[in-house]
């Protein structure tokens, strides 16, 4: 698959956005714009409403998740565990988006598979900076497989 196809296949696939802070997608989402990320958003407020959305037949599978760690119920870390213990989806991506630079947390996540611990920047412009190289990394320099989460 060349660059330019590989390219529209991700910008064809959903990113699910993991956070149960309503101000905290909002930016995001306003981050995503200003970066020129085409993708269409997914968003949902809890590891047990990702899991759900996930597992759904009639849904796109997302090339692309953004996890925040502390949310109430199955928090991200155990949401994490899941994802990358289930066969049809641990081959998504999926980037940890917290608040949180607790080298446990670091640790724990990548011993859990995740791909990528980012600290959300304090201001909204140093979000827009972190999710432009997002977007540079995974959705134009990294090679993923044709079909993400489908074995």
């Amino acid at each position: 698959m060349n660059r330019d196809s590989n390219q529209k296949l991700r910008e064809s696939q959903p990113i699910l956005i993991v956070e149960d802070s309503a101000d905290d997608f909002e930016a995001t989402k306003r981050a995503f714009v200003k970066a020129n990320l085409r993708n269409a958003i997914a968003h949902v407020l809890s590891g047990e409403e990702a899991l759900a959305y996930l597992r759904s037949d009639t849904k796109t599978k997302p090339g692309l998740i953004l996890l925040d760690l502390n949310m109430p119920g199955l928090d991200g870390r155990k949401t994490l565990e899941i994802i990358k213990q289930a066969p049809n989806l641990k081959k998504i991506p999926v980037v940890i988006l917290t608040t949180s630079d607790d080298e446990r947390d670091v640790k724990a996540c990548y011993e859990l598979g995740a791909n990528t611990f980012i600290q959300k920047p304090v201001d909204f412009d140093g979000l827009i900076s972190a999710i432009k190289r997002l977007k540079e990394y995974w959705f134009e320099i990294a090679l993923l497989p044709k079909e993400n989460g489908h074995d």
